[in-house]
């Protein structure tokens, strides 16, 4: 199992870096380049190739093989990579992004959008039934510390980084990921989709046993997580948090917490613990720990209640945040080992497409109450935001006790 979790280990660690670099390190970047507020936002639209992962993962499926599509991708990714170490993001006296520098960042997330679909069906057919707890964990905690390397990490060394030197080294560092992707063993012995004739994707996808009841779970299972994650730290901040403390608990504690937790699921799945059994426990003291979150909102209201620093209230709201993450990694790496499983159900030529179409479920439920937290909160207030946040988190809770036989 060493041989091939080592380099998943490897390439998610990759396959993280574009989303730290575009949603941490490249705004900042940008700013410090001169562009305006608006412009830096408009930035966020050259993650339009992720919404055709769906036809990524199908042409991953049909032709060729995931350790060729991955090598490729990988390499090509290095190549735009150089290509932007030479393009500057804002020439002198200008502030606006140059349209080559467009260009090649939207290029640069249809590589991504490819690589990760390549990825996760190399990871769907390498795996077997019992390596999925461990898989998926490496998955997850690879993802994280990638993205967390690409945002906060190289954000740190931004005063003493140039934009041609950074680009230059995500160039190396793909490069020799494409190397690993096409020398690693367990992606050589890959088997190849055997092949096939015509065929109606839809109708074939959702026709794989346990897929509506695991569509509907990951669009639902992280709404009130979400929701809450994303307004519980402002709120705390309204009421007198110190910002520095918040940022660093918020930031780096959550990772670190993030982490273990996942750590902490892979090692449980690995012991032989019965997946929705585990989940359905995790479930529970996520719902626990939301439910003190908001009785402690309603606290914080109360005369005399005060977030300084260094009090036992401040502590403990700093807890209740760790707790979460904590919480949040285990019930993340649960969820993705069954959506692996389920998506091993596929006939191998479609295993890659199904698996995209969860994961994309997956990212939509977690965008979607993050988006909307905020207009919930200054419409209906604060506690029945965390209310309707509460009565969200037991929807899935609910939805285990219809899980099919196929996932257990």
């Amino acid at each position: 199992m060493r041989g091939k979790l080592l380099p998943l280990a490897g390439l998610y660690l990759v396959q993280g870096l574009p989303h730290g670099l575009q949603s941490g390190l490249l705004p900042v970047l940008l700013r410090a380049r001169g562009l305006s507020l608006a412009r830096v936002g408009l930035a966020r639209g050259l993650h339009a190739p992720w919404l055709l992962k769906l036809a990524w993962a199908l042409l991953v499926d049909r032709w060729g093989s995931p350790r060729a599509w991955l090598a490729l991708s990988t390499a090509a990714l290095g190549l735009l990579c150089g290509l932007l170490a030479v393009v500057p993001p804002a020439p002198a006296g200008r502030a606006d992004l140059p349209a080559a520098a467009v260009g090649l960042l939207l290029l640069l997330n249809l590589g991504a959008a490819v690589q990760d679909a390549a990825l996760d069906a190399a990871a769907v057919r390498l795996l077997g039934p019992g390596e999925l707890g461990p898989g998926n964990t490496v998955q997850v905690v690879a993802y994280k510390l990638g993205s967390a390397l690409a945002g906060g990490g190289l954000l740190g060394l931004l005063p003493s980084l140039s934009w041609p030197l950074l680009f230059m080294l995500l160039a190396t560092t793909y490069w020799l990921a494409a190397a690993l992707a096409w020398a690693a063993p367990a992606l050589r012995g890959l088997p190849r989709p055997p092949p096939s004739g015509p065929s109606h994707p839809p109708r074939d996808v959702m026709a794989v046993p346990g897929t509506l009841w695991t569509a509907g779970f990951v669009l639902t299972y992280k709404l009130g997580e979400q929701g809450a994650g994303s307004l519980f730290p402002l709120l705390l901040l309204d009421r007198g948090a110190s910002a520095p403390e918040l940022g660093l608990w918020n930031g780096f504690g959550a990772v670190v917490c993030s982490i273990a937790g996942s750590a902490l699921c892979g090692a449980l799945l690995a012991r032989h613990w019965q997946l929705l059994s585990l989940l359905k426990s995790v479930l529970w003291l996520r719902l626990g720990g939301l439910a003190c979150q908001t009785a402690l909102l309603y606290h914080l209201d109360a005369p005399g209640a005060s977030l300084a620093t260094g009090t036992a209230l401040s502590r403990v709201a700093l807890l209740s945040l760790c707790l979460q993450h904590f919480l949040g990694g285990l019930v993340t790496t649960a969820t993705f080992t069954m959506m692996m499983h389920c998506s091993q159900l596929a006939p191998r030529t479609l295993q890659a497409t199904h698996y995209s179409l969860l994961a994309t479920l997956e990212l939509l439920g977690k965008l979607l109450l993050g988006a909307l937290a905020g207009v919930l909160a200054d419409s209906l207030g604060p506690h029945p935001c965390f209310t309707l946040f509460l009565t969200l988190s037991v929807l899935p809770l609910l939805g285990l006790g219809l899980a099919p036989s196929t996932l257990a």
